[in-house]
């Protein structure tokens, strides 16, 4: 999706997280962000998706 604001409203239908889509709220940690965002993309390459989200 090349519209931003479309690609998070759609991602925002999601009631959960998933391996590879996160909602965060106040995290200003360096180190938690790295480690989400490793996550995120172990997640992403186990469900053979290109794309990891991190909101």
């Amino acid at each position: 999706m090349e519209n931003l604001e479309l690609l998070v409203k759609e991602l925002c239908k999601y009631k959960d997280e998933l391996p590879w889509l996160e909602f965060k709220h106040n995290n200003y940690d360096p180190d938690m962000i790295g480690a989400d965002i490793s996550a995120l993309a172990n997640g992403a390459t186990l469900d053979e998706r290109n794309y990891a989200y991190f909101l």
